[in-house]
Parts: structure tokens; C-alpha cells; sequence
């Protein structure tokens, strides 16, 4: 089995999410599902139906997580000695070659990239360029609206 770089908070962040799916989401379904059966024909009953479309999500979701959850990887950023050098978990603050403006991005784990907490995914583009350079190394990102210059300002593991 393959496994998948995480942070600690992002385990932590699937782990609970299982962990609601399971005790809150799940029962709750169940529930609104005795509820529309209640209430006679299934042929047209469309709270029914929306009951058990959200079962199939939340059931389909319970199964992804406790197959990925035991092949994570979990690594603290804070206890990587890393240096000045960009791995996984690094925290980079980049600084536009055009526009001089500066960016912080953290590289995560697949399951807990969010580009608007500035989280990228280790498998994105611009973590891709990024890995394995250093404090003042110059960066070109392949994207998909062109290519990208940014200078390496900072690395931190926090």
C-alpha cells in the first residue's frame, strides 16, 4: 500500500471528519429516511429520495476515509530539519518576480490542499517547482495560464 503524506493536523482534520460521518451524519440519514418511509408511497416521495442519495454520499464518504486514513503518512512539519531547503509541510513566502507582491503557501498532503488557506496540494504545480529549492533560489511555475517567475523569500516549519 502506497502511502499518503499528510500534516498532523490535516490526519487530525479526516479522523474527525470519519468520526462525524459516522456518530452524527449517519444516524441522522437513517433517521430522515424512517421518517419519508412513514409517510406511504416511495414512488413519489421525494424527501425519500433526497434522504437516500444523501446516504449513498455519506456511506461512500466513510468508506474512502477508512481506506485512506490507515495509509497516511503523517509528518510534522516542525520536526523536520529541513534547513532553508522546500520538502513537504514547508511553509514558503514567495515573492512575485513581476508584480513584487508576496504569497505564503504551505505544502500539504493531497486530502487537505485548500488554496484559500494558501494550503497547497505536495502534487500541484508550484509544489512540484518548489521542492527541493532554497531561500533565494528563483522558481518558475508551469501553470496553466503561462509560466510564473517567484523568488524563495522564506521557508519556515511551523
Amino acid at each position: 500500500m502506497d502511502r499518503i503524506p499528510i500534516t498532523a493536523a490535516g490526519a487530525q482534520k479526516l479522523k474527525q471528519e470519519l468520526d462525524h460521518l459516522r456518530k452524527v451524519d449517519r444516524p441522522e440519514v437513517v433517521a430522515a429516511i424512517e421518517e419519508a418511509r412513514s409517510k406511504g408511497d416511495l414512488s413519489e416521495n421525494a424527501e425519500y429520495d433526497a434522504a437516500r442519495e444523501k446516504q449513498s454520499f455519506i456511506e461512500g464518504r466513510i468508506a474512502v476515509l477508512e481506506s485512506r486514513i490507515p495509509a497516511l503518512q503523517v509528518i510534522d512539519p516542525k520536526t523536520l530539519n529541513a534547513g532553508s531547503k522546500i520538502v513537504f509541510g514547508a511553509t514558503v513566502t514567495l515573492a512575485d518576480e513581476d508584480s513584487d507582491k508576496e504569497v505564503t503557501y504551505q505544502i500539504v498532503g493531497v486530502d487537505e490542499a485548500d488554496i484559500e488557506h494558501n494550503k497547497v496540494s505536495v502534487s500541484s504545480p508550484i509544489a512540484r517547482a518548489l521542492i527541493g529549492k532554497s531561500e533565494g533560489d528563483e522558481v518558475t511555475v508551469h501553470a496553466p495560464k503561462g509560466d510564473l517567475t517567484y523568488e524563495v523569500v522564506a521557508v519556515e516549519y511551523i
